[in-house]
């Protein structure tokens, strides 16, 4: 995907920082390697549209580097560097805090048994902020989209916890998540999953219908406004660009008001300038409408639109980033796979327990 464009992008000189990673300090490789993957779109149809709208479950460089201002207008974050003082793990409480809108704790999930057994999370100890634009990252394998299917109730984790809005939702029946997902959770997936049959704004009222819920005009008109569909409402999905189609799934992920919103790479099937479109808008559904969103991506340039990043490998937590901007993504990146990969060589001779590395300003660079 091309880098997104919210505003016209301008250049910034980063330092080489370092990322601190359980009892590691690795200093940045001259070259990164994003480890991404594709994520897997669900098939569009009425069952996944369905699944959509809650009814039932679906299935670093050292030169300048552009990467897209913040729709908010504050500027670009970094991956930057503290005093090197040892590691410095996320501090997750044993509860929740006030301030968590989703939290996991201890969270597994495994699938098969014996010699085919994948443990796809691994004891995965999390808060999301309310109120935040989240992404979470990782190679192909690491468990981003498992965690975010677990989080929103639409696979079930085989031990641990996970607490949406404060609920308890980890041992749920499926009524019960349904009806949550109704109320508490938007979605929004790569493929759309756009009722082919219905016009843009059937779809975008489909959670309300689902849910028998009135449609609130004001509040329908405010986010037809705020995606910019008000031309495209008595539209069909065939006759909708990529970038509309998934303008209106975000709309309709936000029309019942959610607690929170879950997107699967919102923008895997989107060109650059549609990706900017609707990253921009779920960047502006959290700093204007208050909202919380949870976005699961293998992109830097899409990540960088994220107030945070967590990193994920191997069904584990491996680093957070704040205030990111691209260029500290694509460092973030390079100096965590290189320390998987001098780990895995057993080259570091480390064998200290795994911490969570926190990505922080660096000394004279002020924190976004």
């Amino acid at each position: 995907m091309g880098r997104h464009r919210g505003a016209e992008p301008h250049e910034q000189r980063r330092p080489r920082g370092r990322v601190r990673a359980g009892a590691v300090d690795q200093v940045e490789p001259k070259t990164v390697d994003d480890g991404g993957s594709s994520g897997d779109g669900d098939a569009a149809g009425v069952g996944d549209a369905a699944a959509a709208a809650g009814a039932a479950p679906g299935d670093g460089a050292t030169s300048p580097t552009t990467a897209p201002p913040h729709p908010d207008g504050s500027g670009h974050g970094a991956a930057r560097t503290a005093p090197r003082t040892g590691p410095t793990p996320v501090h997750t409480p044993a509860q929740p805090g006030p301030d968590a809108i989703a939290s996991a704790r201890a969270l597994t999930k495994v699938y098969g048994a014996g010699e085919t057994q994948v443990r796809a999370l691994d004891g995965v100890d999390v808060d999301l902020a309310r109120g935040s634009l989240t992404a979470v990252m990782g190679p192909s394998g690491s468990g981003k989209s498992t965690l975010m299917h677990c989080l929103a109730g639409l696979d079930s984790p085989t031990s641990g916890s996970v607490v949406v809005d404060g609920v308890e939702i980890s041992r749920m029946s499926q009524r019960q998540l349904t009806k949550l997902r109704r109320t508490r959770i938007g979605f929004v997936f790569q493929a759309y999953n756009l009722v082919p049959t219905l016009t843009a704004a059937e779809n975008i009222r489909l959670p309300l219908d689902i849910a028998r819920r009135p449609v609130d005009k004001a509040r329908f008109d405010a986010v037809v406004r705020a995606v910019g569909l008000e031309d495209r409402l008595h539209h069909r999905p065939s006759e909708l660009s990529g970038g509309q189609q998934q303008r209106v799934a975000c709309a309709r992920a936000l029309i019942a008001e959610p607690s929170v919103v879950f997107a699967d790479e919102p923008t895997g099937n989107l060109d650059s300038r549609s990706a900017a479109e609707v990253l921009g808008f779920l960047r502006r559904s959290v700093d204007e409408l208050g909202h919380s969103v949870v976005m699961v991506t293998h992109e830097p340039s899409a990540a960088a639109y994220a107030h945070r990043v967590l990193f994920l490998a191997d069904g584990r937590l491996e680093a957070e980033l704040l205030h990111p901007d691209e260029a500290g993504i694509l460092a973030a990146i390079g100096e965590l796979s290189a320390a998987r990969e001098r780990r895995q060589a057993g080259s570091t001779g480390t064998t200290g327990a795994a911490g969570t590395a926190v990505i922080t300003p660096a000394d004279g660079d002020g924190a976004r």
